[in-house]
């Protein structure tokens, strides 16, 4: 199961020094009804070699906006605290793995 993640603890997962990969996504968002899923397995398939979050727009208006999110879902990697990319839309399991094994 993927994390919470909010502006209050995003720091906290930052320094558990992994790579990290944040959904962000809303409830009232149809695509990110269907990549939610997804993310969830892969937090299942990675744990303990990165850290998979989710990170609700509507609750959460520090990240978005720090890491320029204008559409959901939007995907992003971070490595070493630094985003290395971003993945906007709905994609397969496939395309995330792909840029999740990049992390390692």
């Amino acid at each position: 199961m993927a994390k919470q993640i909010t502006d209050a603890n995003f720091q906290e997962i930052l320094a558990e020094g992994k790579p990290v990969v944040i959904d962000f996504w809303a409830t009232w968002c149809g695509p990110c009804r269907m990549v939610g899923p997804i993310i969830d397995e892969l937090a299942t398939e990675y744990e303990g070699r990165v850290v998979i979050g989710k990170v609700d727009v509507d609750a959460n208006a520090d990240l978005p906006s720090q890491f320029g999110v204008r559409n959901i879902p939007t995907i992003i990697f971070l490595k070493d605290g630094q985003m290395v990319n971003k993945m906007v839309g709905a994609q397969s399991k496939e395309a995330f793995k792909k840029e999740i094994d990049k992390l390692l």
